[in-house]
């Protein structure tokens, strides 16, 4: 059985996500300005196979909506968004950001996808957490969605 192609839109994406979410994470730990992380990020890693434009509105779409995207999900919490560690709020925002901005990408994509990060990057059980509140932060932003079986 052959592997899939590095190159289709799914796998793409895929990377997007992986260094929107490194970029996240160092610009809210570091508070660089976004286009320097931007400029570093795509000078230091490989973006053949990425969808520069997913990660650009990721990385930069994000930091815009930030106060929303947090009021989506802090009430889902069993913390104080203050609390969370930061690659679980990284994920969340980036979550979050999808569900609503991101129609076009299925809420099970979307979910499924920022699990996957959570497993590699995150803590022990960040992946079981962030499966958690991007479920409940589905059922409010896509519930036409949800009800059609999709």
């Amino acid at each position: 059985m052959s592997k899939k192609p590095h190159n289709t839109q799914a796998a793409r994406r895929h990377k997007a996500r992986h260094y929107a979410m490194q970029a996240l994470y160092q610009w809210y730990m570091a508070d660089g300005t976004l286009g320097d992380i931007e400029v570093q990020f795509r000078t230091e890693y490989d973006f053949a196979n990425v969808d520069v434009e997913y990660f650009q509105a990721l990385l930069h779409g994000v930091p815009l909506q930030l106060d929303d995207i947090e009021a989506v999900f802090a009430p889902l919490l069993d913390r104080p968004v203050d609390e969370l560690d930061p690659i679980e709020r990284t994920l969340l925002r980036m979550g979050v950001y999808e569900l609503q901005e991101r129609i076009d990408v299925p809420y099970r994509v979307v979910i499924n996808e920022s699990v996957s990060l959570a497993k590699k990057f995150g803590a022990t059980d960040s992946h079981k957490f962030i499966n958690g509140v991007l479920d409940a932060a589905a059922r409010r932003l896509r519930k036409a969605e949800i009800n059609a079986g999709r």
